[in-house]
């Protein structure tokens, strides 16, 4: 698993990148037998180079390729058995947010409501009950969020560590896709 910012360098740096992990772990492009992507919501470019990346390798091999929502991955990285609801939000650009909502049911984060675009008041004003906060938050959502624990809304903002998007995460959501789609032991 590799994570850094691209600071829109997604074109230079993908692949390479996928090249180094591959040779850290001693593998070869044709020991990939599925792959899987993050379809959004996110940033148009990153998203599109991403989408377009793993659909040219997945066609190469001849392989399935799994879309993942960003912000399921967001909430599945997330601990689970709260009583709050988790609330998990992708930047949507010009301040805005899209957001959804997750409830803890049978070991597992699941929506609880549609995702919607909004600002950082709307997801406050939104809440209805005691809610953790996650994903995206930038400067000016974590001086909100923290204005509005202030004046007494029940939120709780995810540690830094829960609020990153992890590949690994996005992987073993579309490994569990994968496995309710095709009969056991055929992708390793």
């Amino acid at each position: 698993e590799l994570t850094w910012p691209s600071d829109n360098q997604h074109t230079v740096q993908l692949i390479p990148a996928v090249q180094r992990l591959l040779e850290q772990c001693g593998l070869t492009p044709l020991a990939l037998s599925a792959f899987a992507v993050a379809v959004g919501p996110g940033s148009f470019t990153g998203l599109r180079i991403g989408v377009a990346a793993a659909k040219a390798m997945a066609a190469a091999r001849n392989a399935p390729l799994v879309g993942v929502n960003t912000l399921d991955i967001s909430a599945s990285g997330h601990p689970g058995a709260s009583q709050n609801a988790l609330v998990a939000a992708a930047a949507a650009g010009r301040g805005r947010v899209v957001v959804r909502s997750y409830t803890w049911r049978k070991n597992e984060w699941r929506p609880r409501s549609d995702m919607r675009l909004t600002d950082w008041a709307g997801l406050v004003a939104s809440l209805d009950g005691a809610a953790t906060i996650t994903g995206d938050i930038d400067a000016a959502g974590l001086a909100a969020l923290k204005q509005a624990q202030a004046a007494g809304v029940p939120l709780t903002i995810a540690p830094a560590g829960y609020r990153l998007r992890r590949a690994g995460i996005l992987a073993q959501l579309a490994w569990d896709q994968l496995a309710e789609k095709v009969p056991p032991g055929t992708f390793d």
